[in-house]
């Protein structure tokens, strides 16, 4: 528009007259017509490309994963099974190749192990039916360190029994147990506490076969 001629005065509109009837700024009408630039080359990535081209070498990939009989592998194993073919190239390349194909071995989380410990409740519904028993340390005035071990009930959270060893052995775990039973169940005998279970995190002193004999 701003190149047509004006009937009126013979010349041209001119760009600032049209931009300002339009409501235009002229900056922008300027931009528009420059070139619009041409677009960056490629960059492909230092060093050598190798004897196969990334295609190519993808669908290698493809068929070694397809044809090796285990699931998940790396791109190490990739690169060594590769290798054997007589295919020839770095395990950098490869990995950055899975990369962008999504070809890399899923990550692994761990196993399942069902349920989760807690849950739902730990507390009992009456009293004597469940205790829950655990260590800890703690230093005397002297600076020597000794073991606590504590049994509690589940229901009431007081305490059955407490006692302190300079070794935390599997037989000073037994003591806090033999005090509540003494205490609650008036005796130490077979049976004496039927319906009881005893809680505890599985460590060495627990597990252990004169503890659990014990207990049983």
């Amino acid at each position: 528009m701003s190149a047509v001629i004006s009937i009126s005065t013979g010349k041209s509109y001119g760009v600032s007259r049209v931009c300002r009837v339009w409501g235009l700024s002229r900056a922008s009408v300027y931009r528009d017509l420059q070139p619009s630039p041409p677009e960056p080359p490629v960059r492909r990535r230092p060093g050598p490309q190798g004897p196969m081209p990334d295609a190519e070498l993808v669908e290698a990939i493809k068929q070694v994963i397809i044809d090796s009989p285990f699931y998940g592998e790396g791109h190490r194993k990739v690169w060594a099974r590769l290798s054997y073919k007589g295919i020839r190239t770095s395990k950098a390349r490869g990995l950055r190749l899975m990369r962008e194909n999504g070809l890399c071995a899923k990550p692994c989380f761990g196993a399942t192990h069902g349920p989760r410990g807690h849950d739902g409740t730990i507390i009992s519904d009456t009293i004597d039916e469940m205790w829950g028993t655990d260590m800890t340390t703690t230093l005397l005035s002297t600076g020597q360190q000794v073991a606590v071990f504590v049994a509690a009930d589940h229901c009431s959270a007081s305490c059955v029994g407490i006692h302190a060893a300079i070794r935390g052995t599997r037989f000073e775990a037994l003591q806090p147990i033999r005090q509540g039973v003494r205490e609650c169940f008036g005796a130490i005998g077979k049976d004496v506490t039927a319906g009881l279970t005893i809680r505890h995190d599985n460590g060495s002193q627990y597990i252990s076969h004169d503890f659990q004999n014990e207990c049983r």
